[in-house]
């Protein structure tokens, strides 16, 4: 199996490299010499390509002398031009560079393995993935299949076999400007008639909000804050409700005004915050639906502080109670002494079936300061 991952330049430079390291950290040996990882270094700027490949090279060298990790760079000339209206044109760029990106990885990934495993730059992997993928092959093996889906967001996660490629980097180059690529995927997937997705779960593959740079300490926009304000301590975001290709469930735990919209949600679904470290907190703070009018609100819903996370990816496998959404809001400092510990996780709990649309507007966490925590 192939492992595909596109990267250009971002503000976390390390996103890729965590990557990586997930991804090897959840195989093991034996899993590690069934795949190869393909990695296109899809930016231009000379800086960042030597930079990281000089990371990569020094990080992952057994891998690349093993043949399991190769890494590409097309050359910017190669790529279409996009014109038109400002707009649309700005809208199609985006579209473009991405899609491009992902044609030519494909192309190259054709005749390395019989299966292609599409991720992004910024995720972290279930242990074990590789077996779990190969078992749900198995089991398909009687059944025609195009797309196989082992995350719900975005494009990642996504399975094809190797035969398809060509025809996918063709389809991805057509309509390179039209679609956003995990909309072009859907598409292919109706157009090659498998009209239904294929979701496996439990899913193997998350997106990751922010990460540990490789030199111990956290380099991450949200620790760039007013120190009355909320902190948001470095972490990841996962859920089992439906993610939409508009706004993903990071987006609930960002600073800033976006949001986590999704739609007909059932008790038990969960949107949960995993730090990266435990932190602790000293206010949680829920906001969900409209700014304007309370709109697709979570009408019942409760948060939960997790503790001992284990795993890898972690998980916390101990939840208390921190309170219960009213009118779609929770707004809670903590005083209570049975909540006086490091925190890993919060936790929003859906309690009851609710129809249409939700807007998880922000999880706002405020942690101690070290003098109040020492005292």
């Amino acid at each position: 199996m192939t492992i595909g991952i596109s990267s250009v330049s971002q503000q976390d430079p390390y996103s890729l490299l965590y990557t990586l390291a997930s991804l090897y950290q959840a195989s093991s040996a034996a899993e590690r010499k069934r795949l190869t990882v393909l990695v296109h270094l899809a930016d231009s700027d000379l800086t960042w390509l030597k930079d990281t490949t000089a990371h990569i090279s020094r990080l992952f060298s057994p891998q690349i002398l093993a043949g399991q990790l190769l890494l590409i760079h097309v050359p910017p000339e190669a790529y279409p031009t996009v014109s038109g209206i400002q707009d649309k044109a700005y809208k199609a760029e985006i579209y473009s560079k991405q899609n491009v990106n992902h044609a030519f990885l494909m192309s190259f990934a054709t005749k390395l393995s019989d299966y292609f495993l599409l991720i992004g730059d910024n995720v972290f992997c279930a242990p074990n993935f590789v077996t779990q993928i190969y078992s749900e092959v198995t089991t398909m093996k009687h059944t025609q299949w195009v797309l196989l889906e082992f995350s719900n967001m975005g494009f990642i996660g996504k399975l094809f076999h190797s035969k398809d490629l060509p025809l996918l980097a063709h389809f991805l180059l057509l309509f390179h400007k039209d679609k956003p690529l995990d909309r072009l995927i859907r598409h292919f997937r109706t157009l090659l008639v498998q009209e239904k997705p294929i979701l496996y779960r439990p899913f193997l593959f998350y997106h990751r909000l922010s990460h540990p740079n490789f030199d111990g300490n956290m380099d991450t926009e949200v620790q760039q804050r007013n120190i009355s304000g909320p902190s948001n301590p470095p972490g990841s975001v996962f859920t089992d409700m439906s993610v939409s290709d508009v706004h993903f469930p990071w987006e609930a735990y960002t600073l800033d005004e976006s949001f986590f919209w999704t739609n007909n949600v059932s008790a038990g679904n969960h949107l949960t915050v995993l730090l990266n470290h435990p932190a602790m907190l000293s206010k949680v703070q829920v906001m969900t639906g409209s700014i304007l009018d309370g709109k697709y609100a979570l009408k019942k819903g409760q948060v939960e502080l997790g503790y001992d996370p284990e795993g890898m990816p972690q998980y916390c496998t101990r939840f208390a109670l921190l309170g219960h959404l009213v009118e779609g809001q929770l707004d809670q400092e903590i005083f209570q002494e049975s909540l006086a510990y490091p925190v890993s996780c919060v936790r929003l709990v859906v309690n009851a079936n609710q129809v249409a649309g939700l807007i998880i507007r922000h999880i706002y966490l405020w942690e101690k300061s070290v003098e109040k925590a020492q005292s």
